[in-house]
Formats: C-alpha cells, sequence, structure tokens
C-alpha cells in the first residue's frame, strides 16, 4: 500500500498538507485538497484512523444521545448531524434512550468512556448535574440541543413561542373555539416541551380576549394514531365542536385531518388544522405549520461542537445558548372559521 510520501510527491505538496488535507484538520486551499484527493485515490491511500488517533489523542468519533430513533423528528435531527459530521471526517455513535432508568445511567457511566468519543452531542434530553460532571471530568466536550442546560453550550428553541405564533395564527384568521391536542406527562420530562407549547397556546388566547376552555384540551402522545384519537374526542363533543385545532406537533396534525375525514368534516371548510414541524409529510397533507428546520438542527450543533473541538478562535468562550429559528408555513389546512 502507498504511504503518505507517495501522495505527497505525486500531489506535489509536503506531507504535512497530505496530512491536514485528508485528516480535515487545518487550512489547506482548495486546490491543494482536490490535488491530495486526487493523488490518494489513484495510489489506494487510505488514512490510518489508528495512527491518526495515536497522533492526535482524538478518535473522531462523537457520542450523540437521543430519546427517540423512531420518530420523524429525533431521525431527522440525528440525519443533519451525520451529514455535517461525515462532512468534516468524523463518525457517530447513537446512543438511543428512553430518557431514564439504568439504560441511560449505563451510558453516561461507561458506555461513552468505553467508546472513546471526542465529544458528546445531546438531542432534547435535560441532562442531570452529575451526567454533565462525568463529562466534563472525561474532558469530553458536550453540546445540547432542545433546551438550557446548566454549564453546557446549547441550542433552545422556545417552545411557547412557537406554539403562540401557530395559536396567533388561527386568531388572526377569526377563529374562537380553538382546540389544542398537547402531549401528556410522559413527554412532559426534558425541557417540559408540551407544557411550554400549552403555554404558548394559552397566552395567545388570552392576549386576544379568549377565554380558555379547559373542554378543548386533549392529551396525545405526539404520533398520528395519537392525534386521530384526540381530535375524534375533540370534534365529536356534545359541548360544542370546535372550528380550529392546534396540534403540538405535525403527525398529531395529520391525526387530526385524518380523524376529520373519518367524521364527514371537510378541512379548512369545517375545521381547521395546524402543527409543529414540518414533517416531510406536512405538504403532502396541505398542513398548515410552523418549521422549525430538525436537519438544520444537527447541523447547527455540530457547527457549535467544532468550534469546541477545532477551534478557528483559540480561547473564545463557548456560545452558552443559541437560539434555533422557527417560521410559519401556511397552507391548505387553515381558512376562516365557518359561518
Amino acid at each position: 500500500m502507498a504511504g503518505i510520501e507517495e501522495v505527497a510527491k505525486l500531489a506535489g505538496v509536503s506531507t504535512a498538507t497530505v496530512s491536514r488535507a485528508l485528516s480535515g484538520r487545518g487550512h489547506v486551499s482548495p486546490a491543494s485538497k482536490a490535488k491530495v484527493e486526487e493523488a490518494a485515490a489513484r495510489l489506494g491511500y487510505v488514512v490510518s484512523s489508528n495512527a491518526s488517533s495515536l497522533a492526535s489523542g482524538r478518535t473522531r468519533n462523537i457520542g450523540v444521545v437521543i430519546p427517540f430513533l423512531n420518530r420523524w423528528f429525533f431521525s431527522s435531527v440525528l440525519e443533519g448531524a451525520q451529514r455535517a459530521l461525515l462532512r468534516r471526517g468524523y463518525d457517530l455513535t447513537l446512543y438511543n434512550l428512553s430518557g431514564e432508568g439504568n439504560e441511560r445511567s449505563s451510558v453516561f457511566e461507561h458506555f461513552l468512556l468505553r467508546q472513546r468519543v471526542d465529544a458528546v452531542i445531546a438531542v432534547s434530553l435535560e441532562l442531570t448535574e452529575h451526567e454533565v460532571a462525568r463529562l466534563h471530568d472525561l474532558g469530553k466536550p458536550l453540546v445540547g440541543v432542545g433546551g438550557p442546560i446548566p454549564d453546557v453550550p446549547t441550542l433552545t428553541i422556545d417552545d411557547a413561542a412557537v406554539a403562540r405564533l401557530a395559536t396567533e395564527h388561527l386568531i388572526a384568521l377569526g377563529h374562537t373555539r380553538i382546540a389544542h391536542i398537547g402531549g401528556d406527562l410522559e413527554f412532559d420530562l426534558d425541557f417540559h416541551l408540551p407544557t411550554n407549547r400549552r403555554t404558548g397556546y394559552e397566552g395567545a388566547l388570552h392576549d386576544a380576549g379568549i377565554e380558555v376552555d379547559l373542554r378543548l384540551f386533549a392529551p396525545a402522545d405526539f404520533t398520528i394514531r395519537g392525534g386521530y384519537h384526540a381530535a375524534k374526542q375533540l370534534l365529536g363533543a356534545p359541548h360544542g365542536r370546535p372550528t380550529a385545532i392546534f396540534a403540538a406537533s405535525d403527525e398529531m396534525a395529520i391525526g387530526s385531518i385524518l380523524a376529520a375525514r373519518d367524521l364527514g368534516l371537510v378541512v379548512p371548510r369545517d375545521v381547521s388544522i395546524v402543527g409543529i414541524d414540518d414533517h416531510d409529510l406536512s405538504e403532502f397533507f396541505g398542513l398548515t405549520t410552523v418549521a422549525q428546520f430538525p436537519r438544520l438542527q444537527g447541523e447547527m450543533a455540530v457547527d457549535v461542537l467544532m468550534e469546541r473541538l477545532e477551534p478557528s478562535t483559540p480561547d473564545a468562550p463557548a456560545p452558552a445558548a443559541t437560539p434555533l429559528p422557527y417560521e410559519l408555513r401556511v397552507r391548505s389546512s387553515t381558512a376562516i372559521p365557518p359561518v
């Protein structure tokens, strides 16, 4: 097998330039990088991960800790992080946690050390003081996504503001009987997302002078099936059907659309429906939603982490919190209320 010297000779650069170009560490001009990659490909040269780790003290492996893998939002954040890490020449080790219990303890006490990760990204997990201290003691840079974590650079989204924006859209259309499908207690563990979104919904109603009707709230599990059953309860209630539904996720909003159709209602003529996420299926269903760009969240988390692993400005303080973007996307599932 060809060595680094042969690659350098064929590319007409130094061995140091070859090392920087193929490892992703340090600046190399695009032209030199292209020549090195072409020479390496022609010679069949592959960087030895073991040698690279020994030389740098790094494994070029990032641990990602996530509460659910079978949910669109979390898998999308993971996809964005994986793509960004791949561009930088890093591997990813995934830990799929339920959010509590012995599995979670084992990951922070043993697995992250045994797998020799360089750093950790925690997605939608409100890490404990002990978990954060454990990673800091091991010298593992840590970035959180989803909410504030003390002493940790985090990317946060204002869930109350997101819910308020969705509800205010319905109010602006003239709706006053607006139901809310939120999360049940099972999903209120980390960063209190269901509570914050309900707070934003109720705050928008209050500011518009609309009384909050507790009968217009139904809990669900952030799935299409859960949203379907919750919407059937709301739309078939004897105390009066709502003219609009704000669901705390697009999957629950899609379930609401399906429930309305099964009850013989037309969306949005009979009931308007809005969600949060901008799920891949939302455009297919014509769903009005508040996009929160989960793939971008994963990419942004990697950007913040790389500034700690490979800082462009030495000794620059890490940002305490980075706000995440969101945007209202109006489609065909919302309209003025029926007369």
